[in-house]
């Protein structure tokens, strides 16, 4: 067995998986911890230490991968994100680029890349993107025309909520999270206008009911097929491995066979 073989083998081992998920949760407490200015002072030169010595571990795990897969490692979308991850902590923060020092939190997002359960939820998520676009543009119509009618009805009485398309759409958007939506905005403005809930009841129900909940099936449903997508390439490789095994019993009872 090669060198690479090896260290690919040791990389694909739990302890190594559950190793570098325990640096990265460890990692971040100490990125939260850079906030307090009172941990700083007590102890800054030991949190910056533990710091860059987490960063080591995740470029020597990469520059392991690198020497195990070669040029098959940027075949990975999360062997890239990892090693943008990282690459974007070791630019120096100094001068004009200190705002990047704040980006070293993204190394938080490498669990992502670690854990499989989280993959799957990611991959869902993106599976379910080309569905989303037809329902963002579906809730978009209809945004703009709840928007104009929005303004032409209200906009004189309440300006600040309904006098522009803008501010139509900004309020209306708010009435769809129900944030403060029935005592802050809608009746106010029943105040003034009585039969203004036979509009805004329906914008209710058509946004927040049946578009945002058709979302989230998207993406259950997404996630539900990367799932089974996954168990059936476990399914198909552990079948092939049978078979492999099952061929080489075979040839060698035939070469007992025939040796007698």
């Amino acid at each position: 067995m090669t060198l690479r073989q090896k260290t690919a083998d040791l990389l694909a081992t739990a302890w190594v998986r559950n190793f570098i998920v325990a640096v990265i949760i460890f990692n971040a407490i100490i990125l939260g911890m850079e906030t307090s200015q009172t941990l700083m002072d007590m102890a800054g030169p030991l949190i910056i230490a533990l710091d860059r010595i987490c960063l080591a571990i995740f470029v020597a795990e990469l520059g392991a991968k690198l020497f195990a897969q070669r040029l098959q490692f940027f075949r990975s979308g999360w062997n890239i994100f990892d090693f943008i991850i990282v690459g974007v902590s070791l630019v120096p923060g100094n001068g004009g680029l200190s705002v990047l020092r704040a980006l070293r939190i993204l190394r938080v997002l490498r669990v992502i890349s670690v854990v499989p359960s989280l993959r799957r939820v990611v991959e869902g998520f993106v599976t379910a993107l080309p569905g989303m676009g037809s329902v963002f543009l579906l809730m978009g119509i209809v945004f703009y025309i709840a928007a104009v009618m929005a303004t032409k009805l209200f906009g004189d009485a309440f300006p600040e909520w309904f006098g522009t398309l803008g501010r139509s759409g900004y309020s209306l958007f708010q009435i769809m999270t129900l944030e403060s939506w029935s005592m802050g905005i809608v009746r106010p403005v029943m105040e003034v206008y009585p039969y203004a809930w036979a509009f805004f009841v329906p914008f209710i129900m058509v946004t927040t009911f049946a578009v945002v909940n058709l979302l989230v099936g998207l993406i259950v449903n997404s996630m539900q097929d990367a799932h089974a997508e996954e168990g059936n390439a476990a399914t198909d490789a552990y079948r092939d491995e049978v078979l492999a095994k099952l061929e080489a019993i075979e040839k060698r009872l035939d070469g007992n066979n025939k040796g007698r």
